[in-house]
């Protein structure tokens, strides 16, 4: 497995991305409306292009397929972190979030999946609230959650 930073000709493959882990992987915490409306299909491809651009993004590749992809602010807001539904557990996800948590200083804030939730609390991040996120009247649970990296979890 490679990783690079994200190019805007990754740009579908990083939305495919999301939308099959989305309805793969977070299925088993979230319902079919919940999923519907977290990833909808319709995206602006342009939008994301501009956002992952904005900010740093890191792609895995594996046999020149996009298997992971993750994105930071400059502000340590870790927008995004999606693994492909058939490489789980690989440590992917581990890799990608090492190089983004390595671009800024202080705090990192997330908000997490149920599904992310025990990932992100192995790397030490915390708990700061439970939330409902309103999408098209569908209500999802995540949770807000930091990371301070000036006292590092051992």
């Amino acid at each position: 497995m490679e990783l690079r930073r994200y190019q805007s000709p990754d740009c579908k493959e990083v939305t495919e991305l999301f939308y099959n882990t989305v309805h793969i992987v977070n299925a088993k915490d979230y319902t079919k409306g919940q999923l519907d409306v977290w990833a909808t299909g319709q995206v602006d491809l342009e939008k994301w292009n501009q956002s992952l651009q904005e900010h740093y993004s890191i792609v895995a590749i594996d046999n020149e397929i996009i298997v992971g992809f993750g994105d930071i602010d400059k502000d340590g807001y870790l927008d995004r972190l999606f693994v492909h539904a058939d490489y789980q557990g690989k440590g992917i996800a581990t890799a990608i979030c090492n190089q983004l948590e390595q671009v800024v200083e202080g705090k990192i804030t997330t908000h997490a999946s149920i599904t992310a939730k025990p990932f992100f609390e192995k790397r030490g991040y915390k708990v700061i609230k439970k939330q409902k996120v309103e999408r098209q009247g569908i209500f999802l649970t995540n949770f807000v959650m930091e990371k301070d990296k000036a006292f590092p979890i051992l």
